[in-house]
């Protein structure tokens, strides 16, 4: 769906659809813009004009004061650029972009570039790539193999920084790492360390979908890390190699002293993956939309939210900082955007 909106307008527009439900609603189910402004209007919230903008949380021991909804830019943009969502998005308040490397990704770096370069001044930018290694999520990595990674992982930073047209990121993750002894290995530390002497990064980060509490331990440890990006559901830790909630663990209300003692560590923490389950896989029969309903209590059920803004509102409000939400259409962003917004509406 391409939208043509002055500046103004959209911001509007999307205010609007982040503080009713019911808009975005409407639009998610009609594709329809006049008649998602319409339906927003028709509701005559009372005081409209102070409603309150995207919220911002620290970033970890960045100093950052990041949008708690994150672009995530890799399969939005993958195959093409879509300038109009990512202008929206910024012009909404979301101020935190992330990417990945082209060997991933594809043109998803190239296409994040002109926007990136236009508004560097003002957003926090992401990338990530491999450390690759052929070792199991428990397994002792070598030195030889760290160091063999690390140096293919700085290869690839210098990648992304000309993909993206800037010679600097605010955090450059070390993504898909599943292995504690890797995220604990000096080689990988100390390239990180390279890279940041080399004024080419600011923060060093992680990011994965495995193994993620003894990762997240790891990380603790070192004292190193600025951001984790986690695969987490309201029912617990996704699995990504089964595409579902790992077997035995705790919903994500108990991991919360784990997320508090990250932050203790200056880790600022987003949720990736928050809803994917609901999504299901089509050799799995697709779609499980009340797969968490289970871990609602019945005033968050109430709320004007589908499934999925449903659980982005969870996680943000079970100890993450922000929510990485793929946002390919107008339509995702109005409904991501309006979960993060108004997540702590919902909970004391």
């Amino acid at each position: 769906m391409d939208i043509e909106f002055e500046p103004t307008n959209r911001r509007r527009f999307l205010k609007t659809l982040a503080m009713v439900g019911v808009a975005g609603q409407t639009l998610l189910r009609s594709g329809d813009v006049r008649a998602a402004v319409g339906a927003a209007r028709d509701l005559a919230v009372p005081g409209v004009a102070n409603w309150p903008e995207m919220p911002e949380r620290q970033l970890g021991n960045t100093g950052f004061a990041a949008s708690r909804l994150v672009f995530g830019c890799g399969a939005a943009l993958s195959r093409g650029p879509k300038d109009d969502l990512l202008q929206a998005s910024f012009e909404a308040g979301v101020n935190v972009y992330d990417v990945g490397f082209r060997s991933y990704y594809k043109d998803a770096e190239q296409n994040l570039a002109p926007f990136a370069r236009r508004v560097r001044d003002k957003i926090f930018l992401i990338s990530k790539a491999y450390v690759p290694t052929d070792i199991e999520p428990n397994q002792s990595i070598t030195p030889g193999q760290a160091r063999y990674g690390a140096d293919a992982w700085l290869e690839a930073l210098d990648g992304s920084l000309r993909e993206l047209g800037v010679d600097h990121l605010d955090a450059y993750y070390a993504m898909a790492s599943f292995n504690p002894s890797l995220i604990q290995s000096d080689e990988l530390l100390g390239a990180a360390q390279r890279a940041k002497d080399a004024g080419k990064i600011s923060h060093l980060g992680l990011s994965t979908h495995q193994n993620a509490e003894k990762v997240l331990e790891a990380a603790i440890e070192t004292g190193a890390y600025s951001l984790a990006q986690i695969a987490v559901t309201p029912a617990g830790w996704y699995d990504w190699d089964n595409k579902a909630i790992l077997p035995g663990s705790p919903p994500m209300a108990k991991l919360r002293p784990l997320f508090d003692r990250a932050r203790e560590a200056g880790i600022g923490l987003i949720g990736m993956k928050a809803g994917r389950y609901l999504a299901g896989r089509k050799f799995l029969g697709w779609g499980k939309p009340t797969a968490f309903d289970s871990h609602y209590d019945p005033s968050f059920m109430a709320a004007e939210f589908s499934s999925f803004q449903r659980s982005y509102a969870f996680v943000l409000e079970h100890g993450l900082d922000c929510v990485n939400a793929d946002s390919q259409s107008m339509n995702h962003l109005a409904e991501n955007f309006a979960a993060a917004a108004t997540s702590s509406r919902y909970f004391g």
